[in-house]
């Protein structure tokens, strides 16, 4: 696959969304988010990052706009449809969301479940090919030495990159990143976003990930965009995120809690 069909756009236009309690987790969002961008939302607990995260997957249907991803509008999309753009979505969540009791080559071949008859998947029948393709991501971020250990035995980094390989056995078009250094100590923060960093400019994949962090944002988001109450407040090279920018996002000063502690970059 070129890095062409590899890569989609991601177009918000004038998107809202208003949940069942009357809660509103988007305002008005219109912006573009280029092919084979690395982008960080930020934004305090409740400001939109991962309302907007899931809009791109359907995971959260939106109330009013429209949402397009590689060219096809979200809104109402349904069935076979949905299942296919998400099928060229990856997923990496704060959780892992693995299978804790099976193997790690046996987590990244989820990845395939749309693209193999079920009867494969019932009896662990897997394609060569697809085998192979998993061996691959896990070698990508650098775990395939676990390929055949339990899940259950992973610590947490390792657990997020197998989750990461997951989503690169989708072959997607975009990946997103919920939080995915939420539940991980600095240095492994560090390598789980080397790893969407070089994915991203390897393989020319989209990747959108929220992060609390706004060091982590600054560092590795090509591009960072703040929410704050469910509106877009800022948009635009990490670089220029500084201490007056967060304010914006945060309404409040910059603080230690903030940034991610001990900047520590060690391998784990």
């Amino acid at each position: 696959m070129s890095q062409a069909q590899q890569a989609a756009g991601i177009r918000f236009d004038h998107v809202g969304v208003t949940y069942a309690n009357g809660f509103v987790g988007l305002d008005d969002i219109t912006l573009r988010i280029d092919s084979g961008e690395m982008v960080a939302v930020v934004g305090l607990s409740g400001a939109g990052k991962s309302t907007l995260v899931r809009t791109i997957n359907g995971l959260v249907p939106i109330s009013s706009g429209q949402i397009t991803v590689g060219g096809v509008g979200l809104k109402d999309l349904r069935g076979k449809g949905l299942r296919t753009v998400r099928s060229e979505v990856g997923m990496i969540f704060q959780s892992f969301n693995l299978a804790k009791r099976t193997t790690v080559i046996n987590n990244v071949l989820m990845g395939r479940l749309y693209h193999t008859p079920a009867w494969r998947t019932l009896l662990a029948a897997w394609k060569r090919d697809d085998v192979e393709l998993a061996m691959q991501a896990l070698e990508r971020v650098e775990i395939v030495h676990k390929a055949y250990a339990n899940a259950s035995e992973l610590s947490g980094g390792q657990q997020q990159r197998v989750a990461i390989a997951r989503s690169l056995a989708q072959r997607p078009r975009v990946i997103l990143a919920d939080e995915p250094t939420a539940s991980l100590d600095p240095p492994t923060s560090h390598v789980v976003m080397r790893d969407l960093q070089r994915i991203n400019a390897e393989l020319g994949i989209t990747v959108v990930v929220n992060l609390h962090f706004l060091d982590l944002a600054r560092r590795y988001g090509q591009r960072v965009i703040g929410l704050r109450g469910g509106r877009l407040v800022f948009d635009g090279p990490g670089a220029d995120a500084d201490a007056g920018v967060f304010e914006s996002i945060y309404g409040r000063s910059l603080t230690a809690e903030d940034m991610l502690p001990g900047h520590q970059q060690a391998a784990v």
